[in-house]
């Protein structure tokens, strides 16, 4: 295929959308009104915050940088600003409060009882007693931190960054590694490609606009996975995708549920059992071997395993040759029709797009793996339109990048307290304290965990197997948590700290994730509402008590950080601060080398002057590394493995239920706002349900349905639909949660169907989308969904005499901080520490570390000598090779 449009006929017919006015609504026009606007941005966009008589009425999205604007700013913003679950003061939950001095604090009345209603000094010093005791008899260590992720609003002092930067001050506590997104690809490859792959930039649309002839998408949902990033999205490549089919290029998409990115781009539909996905990609990578289209030159030059990988393909090793009728057994697509991609695949260009969404299963690092075998077997990677990508569904994939370095914020620093928890495994870590496992190849112990600080994050609702998660947390103490909202998380703590929403605070943001082409000023658009806080007054005030305020806000003002941080961006070479402070954005041109970058390009021009980071400098389809290992549930090449419950093994009656990210809401965000009516069935998540499946079963479009398994049972509203394949549900993630007396989600939460078992020893990852559940028509509905209703609070105020709670004890506790550190080692905690919890040097090896940070530096606005100082200190940490 070949696309003839050329890129100055291109860029003079675009023009007009790349030059937009920066100028602000006139004020004189909205005085006229009675109102006024005032710029901000969140994660779903920037918009103008329409102001009057103190309220904010109205939140109208910028169009001229934003060409696509979602419905979670027009139609969101507003009515989850004031609902009815704001947590307007602080709280105690009434056990707690009465036993806080004996410690009979009742942690499994948590949810079964009201809250009662302190003042601030009253909350933040239980916190503080709370904190100094665990100290006491358990060390830092009995502190653990849930808040990984900068999920919160998209600024840049995230609830999440301030936390581990006050707790690092007074010793440190213990945190979770990896995350729920990416967690299997994050570890595997390295191994593989080099680099962790699932957060770095793809090859630019123009590329792909010019060359690609197919476009695969294995679980891939850019339309609606793209409508939202951890800072603030412009949906630039939305116009992108478009002209791209346009151009020409077919998408395919391999999926067990038609999305809306297939309708929106006409791709052909490949309905896949869900977790079969690695089964498909052997059974590709056989059929081009045994009928010669693979590039064995390729395969020579650029990898190493291949011979070791065609073994096992064609039986060799286990006599179980990998056709294409063993796989059809698997995957439930026709054999015929995986010869028919595999030989497309082979002959045109193509780009493999892997969601993350099929590496949170069961052995999720295979798919991944699997997919990059067949794409060396094809020799694909590397080349313009080509290759393989694992990160187009997020942050604009496939943007052009400015070359810009973005505010920063404040850094967490270094966390002297070694215990760590993967993301997935709090059920694990609460149950099993001191229990050994393995991660990456290196072994760690649970901590011992007594108080849980959450700030920023929903983790009931987005922890898997919820119950048990529930029913382990008995065992922990204290539980505070840190909330706009009266999220799942807030009602099962003991002290609930009211935060401000982003539109109470001033704040910073950038984006989008790849292009770094923008700043965005998030102006303050209304006071808070009751007695909140911003997060970072929050941890001032607790600094305060600790003694270590100067050192927590380095004597700066909210916004002399937020002045500091724009000053350090590129974005100040190109507009003074006051400047962008008025109009909301600062961009940064994008230079046209930009147009021309090519995911793993260079590699594939040289391989000897351009190594990948693996051992070996090449794909390793087959690594020494893994074998040498010796995990049992992770080999050393991709390999189908048979999850523990899949429709392969499962009862002829079950359902493999699905959980995407939602269409309106990030994670559980938005999920009380008016939004929720768009798409929910009867006030719960709507479950999506094949037409055969429920005809079988008696359901209709609206009915109530209810999903059980083992774990846990819940009520959902079906959605009817000959867009999802038989035998599969499909129900967003996020929803929080409501247990009515039986039991049950009232409210369609799905993690309490979601198995807690980890990906693999290799990974320790999530397995969210390995779910068998069975389904009926719920004919016992239990009242309505209460999970957005508030919880019973006291009104009268209570003020508690903390003289005696011996806060004093925290003079012992002060750290140095970063003051001592060697200067690549406070550059390290100072740019990598500012979105998730900063990773220990010893998690990966020299080589691997200069495979992720050539990504990483990228994204953070890492010049090339602090990388050079950086290096040099992860050098002296770095796992052996």
């Amino acid at each position: 295929m070949s696309v003839t449009l050329s890129r100055r006929n291109f860029l003079k017919s675009t023009c007009s959308t790349l030059l937009v006015s920066m100028f602000p609504i006139s004020a004189h026009a909205a005085a006229n009104r009675g109102v006024t606007f005032v710029p901000h941005a969140g994660q779903a966009g920037a918009f103008w915050g329409m102001i009057k008589d103190g309220q904010l009425i109205k939140a109208i999205p910028r169009t001229e940088f934003d060409p696509r604007p979602t419905k979670m700013i027009s139609d969101g913003v507003v009515s989850r600003t004031y609902h009815q679950t704001r947590v307007k003061y602080p709280h105690v939950r009434r056990s707690y409060l009465e036993g806080y001095e004996n410690g009979d604090v009742r942690p499994d009345l948590r949810a079964r009882e009201d809250f009662v209603r302190v003042d601030w000094d009253t909350a933040l010093s239980l916190v503080a007693r709370a904190i100094l005791d665990t100290i006491d008899e358990h060390g830092n260590e009995g502190l653990f931190s849930t808040s990984y992720g900068g999920w919160s609003h998209g600024g840049v002092l995230t609830p999440n960054v301030l936390q581990g930067r006050f707790f690092n001050l007074i010793g440190g506590a213990a945190v979770t590694v990896g995350d729920y997104s990416g967690g299997a690809g994050q570890i595997i490859m390295p191994h593989v490609l080099g680099d962790m792959e699932v957060y770095s930039r793809q090859t630019s649309w123009w590329q792909m606009l010019q060359h690609c002839e197919t476009f695969v998408m294995i679980g891939t949902d850019m339309h609606k996975n793209g409508r939202a990033e951890g800072r603030t999205t412009d949906h630039s490549m939305y116009p992108r995708w478009e002209q791209i089919k346009e151009a020409g290029v077919d998408f395919i998409s391999i999926n067990p549920q038609r999305t809306t990115t297939d309708e929106w781009l006409n791709a052909e539909w490949i309905k896949i059992v869900p977790n079969t996905d690695t089964a498909l990609f052997l059974a590709m990578s056989y059929h081009v071997h045994e009928n010669g289209s693979y590039d064995r030159e390729f395969l020579d030059k650029y990898t190493v395993g291949a011979d070791k990988f065609i073994d096992y393909l064609t039986g060799k090793t286990d006599d179980r040759p990998k056709t294409p009728e063993w796989a059809a057994a698997i995957t439930g697509i026709d054999a015929d029709q995986i010869r028919a991609l595999a030989d497309r695949c082979a002959t045109t260009r193509t780009q493999f797009a892997g969601s993350w969404a099929i590496q949170r299963a069961q052995h999720g690092e295979m798919p991944y793996w699997a997919i990059t075998a067949f794409a060396a077997m094809t020799g694909q990677i590397g080349l313009p339109g080509g290759g393989v990508g694992f990160s187009w569904h997020w942050g604009q994939g496939g943007a052009l990048f400015a070359q810009a370095r973005v505010p920063g914020g404040l850094p967490q620093g270094r966390n002297r307290v070694i215990g760590i928890c993967p993301a997935s495994r709090l059920n694990e870590m609460l149950l099993n304290p001191g229990k050994a496992f393995t991660r990456n190849g290196s072994t760690f112990k649970f901590p011992d965990v007594h108080l849980i600080y959450n700030s920023g994050n929903n983790f009931a609702s987005h922890q898997q197997d919820t119950n048990e998660l529930l029913k382990a947390m008995e065992k922990v103490k204290t539980v505070v948590c840190q909330d706009p909202w009266w999220t799942a998380a807030a009602r099962f703590s003991d002290i609930v700290l009211p935060a401000t929403s982003h539109v109470e605070r001033d704040e910073i943001s950038s984006g989008g994730t790849y292009s770094k082409d923008k700043v965005y000023a998030m102006r303050k658009l209304i006071d808070p509402v009751g007695e909140s806080l911003d997060d970072f007054e929050i941890f001032r005030r607790l600094a305060e008590k600790f003694g270590v305020e100067g050192p927590f806000t380095n004597n700066m003002e909210r916004m002399d950080i937020i002045q500091e941080s724009y000053e350090k961006s590129t974005a100040a070479d190109h507009m003074d601060f006051d400047e962008f402070w008025t109009t909301g954005v600062a961009r940064v041109p994008q230079p046209q080398e930009e147009f021309e970058w090519v995911r793993h390009g260079k590699f594939r021009e040289d391989p000897d002057a351009n190594p990948l980071r693996t051992p070996s400098g090449k794909v390793e389809i087959y690594s020494e590394t893994i074998a040498k290992m010796n995990i049992p549930d992770c080999p050393p090449m991709p390999m189908w493995l048979e999850p523990d419950e899949y429709l392969g093994n499962s009862e002829p009656d079950d359902i493999h239920v699905v959980s995407p990210h939602p269409f309106n809401r990030i994670h559980s965000q938005f999920a009380q706002s008016d939004l929720r009516h768009e798409l929910n069935v009867q006030d719960r998540e709507f479950l999506l349900i094949n037409s055969e499946d429920a005809v079988e079963r008696g359901i209709e479009d609206g009915d109530l349905v209810e999903l059980h398994n083992e774990r846990g049972a819940l009520i959902a509203g079906a959605r009817v639909s000959d867009n999802i394949m038989r035998g599969v549900a499909s129900l967003y993630e996020g929803a929080w949660l409501s247990f009515d007396s039986k039991g049950r989600c009232n409210s369609g939460a799905i993690n309490i169907l979601t198995s807690s078992r980890a990906s693999s020893g290799l990974s320790q990852a999530t397995t969210a989308n390995t779910c068998i559940a069975k389904m009926r028509k719920a004919t016992d509905v239990d009242g309505p969904n209460q999970a957005y209703e508030p919880p019973k609070t006291t009104t009268d105020v209570v003020s508690l005499d903390t003289s005696g709670f011996g806060l004093e004890r925290a003079d012992n506790l002060q750290e140095t901080f970063t003051a001592n550190m060697e200067p690549g080692e406070k550059l390290f905690y100072e740019y990598c520490t500012l979105c998730h919890v900063p990773q220990d040097p010893a998690s990966h090896t020299k080589n691997q570390w200069r495979g992720i940070t050539e990504s990483m530096f990228v994204n953070a606005g890492v010049t090339e000598e602090e990388g050079a100082l950086i290096l040099e200190f992860l050098d002296q940490y770095a796992k052996p090779d």
